[in-house]
């Protein structure tokens, strides 16, 4: 039976047929690994999403986390789900075996995330934040720290989290007030409260290893006065003793429109309600060195909102697939012009079908895009030159919001069309597709807004070092380009002149908002930048994927190609405007007087 929460097909076609993962195995880092075990990790994933994850997806929505004031009580499915994923080996999957894990490919990893992702993202942000926190300690912790938090959270044993934001700060870090100080055994005292923090607080795990952000007293101010601390919910035993409860409470708990299953908690560091070796404060380990807290904290910043990207991506999938097979099943109407006979399914709507088009279009094109990602990740750590991995760092750079935002926003579409397919069924819980935009919705606010990652885009990632990493993703599309002219496909041909004049609005564009010399101005209309952007790369995403189906006869092959004609038919004429607009140097947003609103 084919599967409603994500396409094995597809996740095939992109990992074999266009970017041809099995040839990872040819490198030091990867050579453990064969297509054989990348198949049976899939399977795996497949197999334990479908069982563990998807049948509660309801359930979590519907009965969401609650606080007593004392403890966060989960549904039960939650931590069933959870050892089963953590048992499967899949938190340290992708980890170097140099700290237990089992070297996986990212790029395979990532195709195993989907899975989860789209059969529950609330339940799957657990383990999403586990191992990002993970990976911070393991690139930036001692290695004292490694084997006493990195380790039991690669077991399961542990979970964690990233406490950044604070009520009073939101996305503007340097406002800050949680504060650090020195304690004479070289442990931290931690004090403050935090707001918006996913998995805060829960028994689903032996411990919670919280990453916070806090300002040791004396340092330098904004930003490059924060420092990065582990903060366990119970501190490690020592000898014969027992773990002691760290001063880690909640304030409550926060209600959010979707990723209910998910508890997101407003914690308080330092209360007084428990008091660790009888002073106040919770006791905190300082990680790497004062005041670059920030810096290490991007490295978790980054992956998290690769992983939103994921999220994003497998909720429009998914409501996708649903969509599709509600339409194929769905008898209502007759074809126009037709005087009687039986009622047809909807998919033989014309309209219909240009909204499974749609969503196909932006869910498949998100979900190659992610997992391009990925290979640049993998390229860092394993590719066999300098140049080589230098470039996956500099695409990966001018990506990153791009991969965050595109998917929250356009995925977001897809599972308003899968709503709109499914009619007046669409807007009931009788129905899936209502829930997943709802969970959808909240992803272009996590990890960074649309405004945030266009202000990244414009203001630093394309100017970056005399925007080098522009001119290598103009580059790079430009090499797809040249390609598809070589197949002899006049389709082919025509999409790569059409992305053609696509780039060369994106060189242009750029070079006029910041010749203007006014960087408010610059950066007024950065969304439209993105968007603009956004929709290019895609349209490159999905001449990837064209020539990649180029010469298959296949209902399959058919249907990239379908979905490709659309995206260059269809969205990638929506940049025209974009570009006009930001070419214009509009001043109406940077003009307008906040009391005129």
């Amino acid at each position: 039976m084919t599967s409603l929460i994500m396409s094995a097909r597809d996740l095939e076609f992109l990992l074999y047929e266009w970017l041809d993962t099995a040839r990872l195995t040819e490198r030091e880092y990867y050579r453990e690994h064969s297509r054989e075990t990348f198949d049976q990790v899939l399977e795996l994933s497949q197999e334990l999403a479908t069982k563990y994850f998807a049948p509660h997806n309801r359930a979590g929505d519907l009965q969401e986390p609650t606080f007593d004031g004392e403890k966060v009580h989960i549904l039960p499915e939650v931590g069933h789900a959870l050892r089963a994923f953590a048992e499967a080996g899949l938190i340290g999957a992708a980890m170097s075996e140099r700290v237990g894990g089992m070297q996986l490919p990212h790029t395979v990893f990532t195709a195993c995330m989907a899975w989860f992702y789209a059969a529950n993202v609330a339940t799957t942000s657990y383990p999403m934040l586990t191992m990002g926190n993970a990976n911070l300690l393991a690139a930036h912790a001692s290695p004292e720290q490694i084997e006493q938090f990195v380790a039991p959270m690669i077991e399961g044993r542990y979970f964690g989290t990233m406490a950044l934001s604070e009520p009073q700060a939101g996305s503007n870090l340097a406002d800050i007030t949680t504060r650090a100080e020195p304690q004479d055994d070289g442990t931290y005292r931690v004090f403050g409260r935090k707001m918006w923090i996913s998995g805060g607080d829960h028994d689903l795990s032996e411990n919670i290893v919280h990453l916070v952000l806090a300002k040791i007293p004396g340092g330098p101010a904004g930003t490059r006065g924060i420092s990065l601390f582990i903060v366990p919910k119970f501190i490690p035993a020592q000898g014969d003793s027992a773990p002691e409860r760290n001063d880690v409470v909640l304030a409550g708990i926060n209600h959010k429109m979707g990723w209910r299953g998910t508890v997101n908690t407003a914690p308080v560091f330092g209360d007084g309600a428990f008091t660790p070796g009888g002073r106040p404060g919770a006791v905190g380990y300082l990680v790497g060195e004062p005041h670059r807290g920030l810096a290490y904290m991007f490295h978790m910043m980054n992956e998290a909102r690769l992983g939103i990207g994921l999220a994003s991506t497998a909720l429009g999938y998914t409501g996708y697939l649903k969509a599709l097979d509600y339409a194929r099943t769905r008898p209502q109407g007759r074809p126009a012009g037709a005087k009687g006979g039986p009622q047809v399914p909807i998919v033989d709507h014309p309209d219909v079908r240009r909204m499974l088009l749609a969503q196909k279009s932006y869910a498949e094109g998100a979900l190659a895009l992610q997992l391009f990602c990925a290979t640049l990740i993998d390229d860092l750590r394993s590719a066999t030159t300098d140049s080589a991995r230098t470039r996956a760092e500099t695409l990966l750079r001018v990506l990153t919001p791009i991969a965050k935002s595109w998917p929250s926003q356009w995925c977001l579409a897809a599972n308003d069309l899968a709503i709109q397919v499914h009619g007046g069924a669409g807007y009931t819980r009788d129905y899936d597709v209502e829930q997943h935009y709802r969970d959808n919705r909240l992803n272009p606010i996590h990890e960074g807004t649309h405004g945030i990652q266009s202000l990244d885009l414009l203001g630093r990632a394309v100017t970056a070092d005399n925007g080098a990493a522009l001119s290598l993703l103009l580059d790079t599309i430009g090499e797809t380009i040249a390609t598809a002219g070589a197949t002899g496909d006049a389709e082919l041909g025509h999409f790569g002149d059409d992305l053609a004049l696509a780039t060369q609005r994106i060189a242009t564009s750029t070079a006029l908002l910041w010749k203007s010399g006014d960087p408010q101005l610059a950066l007024a209309n950065s969304a439209a930048y993105l968007e603009a952007c956004g929709h290019v790369v895609l349209a490159w995403i999905w001449l990837e994927q064209a020539i990649a189906a180029h010469g298959h006869a296949s209902a399959f092959h058919d249907g990239k190609r379908a979905a490709a004609r659309y995206f260059y038919r269809w969205e990638l004429p929506r940049t025209t405007p974009l570009f006009d607009l930001l070419d214009s140097l509009d001043r109406t947003t940077l003009d307008l007087d906040p009391a005129s609103l």
